[in-house]
């Protein structure tokens, strides 16, 4: 059995002070990948920074305290890449994958972006370069006989299911026509797999991610935006996948909640 966690930790030296660091600590996950890390890995307590019994690998930013990807893996993996081979994210702390036993995992810190702005137009680039990326990935993957599992912030609500309010964003980043028409180009001519949509066809939800703002937490008024896509085999094999949304408001260490996965992999 193979166990993958996903989590946006908005920041990972408030998240260590906030529960992340015992979370670590508790979880039965083979791999943990981490988005929005926001501090270069000489900066993080050392108990993020090379827990015990973790590999870790982290992945800055060029820009001190923006984005940063990191991956904790209890096997050490066999090799490491930063970034998808565009030089405008390359140092962006966006993407970080390893390489392990019969799968390639990855943790993906995709831009919000912002309409009519530069960051929107930024997250247009980003996808636009990113998906041949995946189409190569899988390719290269299959041939060397591992699977392909992105996890991470894809920053994209991808139906109507997938957040509360549906109606009042949709001309708002994140679930706009042709940011959803993209993700779908991910699962039908890239050939991934939304995991979470193959255990749970219908939804709604379950949601990721709610606004500090408000009563969003309390009313689970949040978006489904953080995602398992993985190639069919793996996604095929999955014997569990649950939201581990905090108990309550005061519980959470991110506006975001670890997604954990388990697979049947590799097959007997």
């Amino acid at each position: 059995m193979l166990t993958v966690a996903t989590v946006n930790v908005n920041g990972m030296r408030a998240a260590a002070k906030k529960g992340f660091v015992e979370w670590l600590a508790a979880t039965g996950a083979d791999v943990v990948a981490c988005q929005e890390v926001r501090a270069e890995p000489e900066l993080l307590p050392p108990a993020v920074r090379e827990p015990e019994g973790w590999h870790a690998v982290h992945a800055p930013a060029a820009v001190k305290g923006r984005c940063g990807v990191s991956v904790y893996s209890r096997a050490e993996p066999s090799a490491v890449r930063i970034g998808f081979g565009e030089p405008e994210f390359e140092d962006s702390g966006r993407y970080l994958e390893v390489e392990l036993d019969h799968v390639v995992v990855a943790s993906l810190y995709l831009p919000s972006g912002d309409v009519g702005t530069e960051r929107q137009a930024e997250k247009e680039r980003f996808m636009a370069a990113f998906l041949p990326y995946l189409t190569e990935l899988r390719a290269k993957a299959a041939a060397g006989g591992r699977e392909v599992l992105v996890v991470g912030d894809w920053n994209i609500a991808h139906a109507e299911v997938d957040l509360k309010n549906w109606r009042g964003n949709r001309k708002n980043s994140g679930f706009l026509p042709e940011e959803r028409a993209w993700l779908s180009r991910v699962y039908d001519e890239a050939g991934y797999v939304d995991v979470q949509r193959r255990a749970d066809p219908d939804g709604p939800g379950p949601y990721t991610w709610w606004s500090y703002r408000g009563k969003a937490f309390d009313n689970d008024t949040g978006w489904r935006i953080d995602l398992h896509v993985a190639t069919p085999a793996l996604a095929d094999s999955v014997a569990s996948i649950r939201v581990e949304r905090a108990d309550s408001y005061e519980l959470r260490w991110s506006d975001h909640a670890p997604v954990t996965a388990t697979y049947a992999w590799p097959p007997a």
